[in-house]
């Protein structure tokens, strides 16, 4: 009744792209340029050389279901549109899916959805960029593909992918490399670095919440949130080698509570030193995923004890021997005042 389709020649049902004015919009390109730049070898069967199939007539040998048109299956577009309406009505929000299938595959199933339920079908459209792996696309036909068992007990927390993750703007390209999972790792301990040994307190609303939601506001921009966070733990820090602890602390507060805002912090910070880095993102598809070898924190702790006893005997050789054991281990001492030590993995 709509008359947006049509039966070629051949026994397929079109879809008359013509019939549709908000064709090309969603990727911005005009139904002109479009019919310009087509191939010279069109489907005859087609009325207009951008019009697209939507149930393909059975060949021999071929999967097919009967239908008023006769045997045959769906047209590729087909299957997405007749999920997301069936589990998410004729009119959602939001429709997500990798850059290149913006066109034809959205604009087609935006075309087909419009018109088969006269609805508006989605209000708005997220397009992700795509995984490099050190620089190459990432795909199993390069034998460069990882999964995510695979990845995360590589890493010292979950946390560490995460970030990496938030580091890049979901619409361009991110790049998996050790290099860029050691940074993602550095600049989470910074961020728990400025947490440790700090007094609880509510979180009170300030320019960083604002500049926060900002920055998320304008369409998910996490590179620049997580900015936000790592001035916030400068902040932190220069007011407690300020000696001013409450201001240390009321910033702390608003550290955290915008790390969980994108689900990160979420370690109490003595413990996070504590994790063993593994041996970040070295994961290789086939490869068993167990952690890199390290001390226990049982051992640490009590090769610390050690150092204690020979600091009270005035053994500074000593000392100064277990301090050297652990920083090859990968375990730093930080003593304070009054005797005591506290530890962290590098």
């Amino acid at each position: 009744a709509r008359d947006y389709a049509y039966v070629a020649s051949n026994g397929d049902v079109m879809y008359a792209v013509a019939r549709f004015p908000a064709y090309g919009r969603l990727s911005g390109k005009r139904l002109q340029d479009l019919r310009a730049g087509a191939r010279v070898e069109v489907d005859e069967a087609k009325r207009d050389p951008l019009d697209f199939v939507l149930w393909k007539r059975a060949k021999p040998g071929e999967p097919s279901w009967e239908s008023p048109w006769g045997p045959g299956r769906p047209g590729w577009h087909i299957e997405c549109s007749a999920m997301s309406t069936a589990l998410l009505g004729t009119h959602f929000d939001v429709h997500g899916g990798g850059m290149d299938l913006k066109f034809p595959h959205h604009e087609n199933e935006i075309a087909q959805s419009c018109a088969a339920t006269g609805d508006a079908f989605v209000n708005l459209w997220m397009h992700n960029g795509f995984v490099n792996v050190d620089e190459e696309k990432m795909s199993k036909s390069l034998g460069n593909f990882f999964t995510l068992r695979e990845v995360l007990p590589t890493l010292r927390h979950p946390e560490v992918l995460r970030y990496f993750v938030l580091s890049s703007h979901y619409r361009g390209p991110i790049n998996y490399s050790l290099e860029q999972l050691e940074q993602a790792d550095a600049a989470l301990g910074r961020l728990y670095t400025a947490l440790r040994e700090l007094p609880a307190v509510t979180p009170v609303a300030g320019e960083h919440i604002a500049r926060f939601h900002d920055s998320m506001d304008d369409d998910f921009n996490t590179p620049e949130a997580l900015a936000v966070l790592q001035i916030l733990s400068r902040e932190v820090n220069s007011a407690r080698d300020a000696g001013d602890t409450p201001r240390a602390a009321r910033l702390a507060a608003e550290l955290k509570a915008l790390g969980g805002v994108v689900g990160l912090l979420g370690v109490e910070p003595a413990q996070w030193f504590r994790l063993a880095k593994s041996g970040a993102g070295t994961a290789r598809p086939g490869a068993s995923a167990g952690a890199a070898a390290g001390m226990s924190d049982a051992e640490i702790e009590a090769r610390i004890a050690a150092r204690t006893a020979a600091r009270r005997a005035r053994n500074w050789a000593e000392s100064d021997r277990i301090r050297d054991e652990l920083a090859r281990s990968g375990v730093v001492l930080e003593d304070k005042p009054g005797g005591a030590t506290s530890w962290r993995r590098a």
